[in-house]
């Protein structure tokens, strides 16, 4: 029978560590550990090596190299089947480095090798209540420019969103360190930002082990699927034009034109985000962004903007299907596939066969803008012009775009940082 899995993600220091701890002390069955935390890594394996019933030495596994949600996504899977192999237990929790994108992994137990002898059970994502409202719900912090691969190459703060997006299990840790309403405000942003995930709040890592152990079976494409901005994608995609969903030619993960079926309701939360003013609106146009206008534009974004997530295209960028992706007051914007209109035509008309909704502008194509945008108390029909000021006029559609100033990136995978907390500082 296959052993249930728990990967337990969040950000270096919002209490992963401390509520594993817990977790060990207090449950009933056999746990084994698989540790990876960058920079603390030793610390951490020696922590929760010293709480386990496993026999000492290879309980714990320990990948000192990087981040086990990327170059290391082999040895993950490696080292997770050995630990079936040569060990007993009764569940497996995988706490993930505090820098690493938490669907990756949760694919290695889905598709990957060790979906044979494991079954995942949840995504648990910690986060840090009084970092999260200072970073987000207060709408006043700077985000610290981070990244996984330490260069800083993309914000911190994206990635911690990422975090809170695919997983369906929130646990909001340090609540003694918020009040009563700030503390119902992360909880209200939170259930915008994943409406399916269950939210638990708690003191010291502090939650019974049934909270954590005890969820259904994860599936992966509804988890994938059901995030804030995604949602609102699809909504947008489904009122007028249709055909939006899955036209673009992006690796997978990072192609938010990719919709999915659900059926999750949010109108039976505790605490309504409406009542928070937290809102979610889309904006959709088939009419590139000047570059630099929209450059500029992403550094003066309005306070309460929490995030914005979507496809935008570029002028100057042909090619190029651009995420955009914002994160408090940085916004980070990446390659992540082509345009079918930038393909020969002979392989146009093959993605085109496939799919008869698939809404084409005969000069254009496929290309187009289409965000998600959520946050709090903000003006939107003010944001919305503004973003309107940032697509070509008629005349600029008729010049040449390469004369552009251009800080979008050109190569899949590549990423461009650009953040509104310092107006004069140049985009990366």
């Amino acid at each position: 029978m296959p052993v249930p899995v728990t990967i337990l993600c969040g950000e270096l220091g919002a209490g992963k560590t401390t509520l594993l701890s817990r977790l060990l002390e207090s449950a009933d069955r056999d746990i084994a550990v698989l540790v990876n935390d960058v920079g603390e890594v030793n610390v951490d394996a020696d922590l929760v090596e010293a709480r386990t019933d496993l026999e000492t030495g290879d309980e714990v596994v320990a990948l000192e190299n990087g981040c086990i949600c990327c170059s290391l996504g082999g040895e993950l899977s490696r080292a997770v089947i050995r630990l079936w192999k040569d060990h007993e237990f009764d569940h497996l929790v995988v706490e993930a480095s505090g820098v690493g994108e938490p669907e990756p992994i949760a694919r290695q137990f889905v598709r990957g090798p060790a979906g044979g002898p494991y079954d995942l059970e949840a995504v648990v994502t910690v986060v840090d209540a009084r970092r999260f409202h200072d970073r987000f719900a207060d709408g006043e912090a700077v985000p610290v420019r981070q990244g996984p691969n330490g260069e800083g190459t993309r914000p911190l703060s994206d990635l911690v969103l990422e975090q809170v997006e695919f997983c369906d299990l929130l646990v909001v840790n340090k609540g003694d360190l918020v009040s009563d309403a700030e503390r119902e405000r992360v909880v209200a942003l939170l259930e915008m930002l994943q409406p399916r995930a269950a939210i638990e709040t708690a003191e010291y890592g502090d939650l019974e082990p049934e909270v954590l152990l005890g969820v259904e079976r994860f599936e992966l494409e509804t988890v994938r699927d059901s995030a804030g901005w995604k949602r609102q994608i699809e909504a947008d995609a489904g009122e007028g034009e249709h055909g939006t969903d899955g036209n673009h030619d992006c690796s997978d993960g990072g192609d938010p034109a990719r919709g999915g079926d659900h059926t999750h309701s949010d109108g039976d939360h505790a605490h309504p985000p409406e009542r928070y003013g937290i809102e979610v609106e889309g904006y959709h146009r088939r009419r590139p962004f000047h570059p630099e206008r929209f450059a500029e534009l992403l550094r003066s974004l309005p306070d309460g903007l929490v995030r914005a997530k979507g496809l935008t295209w570029i002028a100057g960028r042909e090619d190029q299907a651009i995420t955009t992706s914002t994160a408090g007051a940085a916004t980070t914007l990446e390659v992540t596939g082509r345009w079918i209109a930038s393909f020969a035509e002979e392989r146009q008309e093959t993605y085109r066969r496939g799919q008869p909704d698939l809404v084409w502008d005969e000069e254009h194509g496929d290309r187009e803008v289409r965000l998600a945008l959520i946050g709090r108390d903000v003006d939107w029909d003010a944001l919305e012009s503004r973003l309107d000021d940032c697509l070509l006029s008629d005349e600029e559609m008729a010049a040449d775009w390469s004369d552009y100033e251009n800080p979008a990136p050109t190569g899949m995978g590549e990423t461009v940082t650009i953040s509104s907390a310092d107006p004069e500082a140049p985009a990366r």
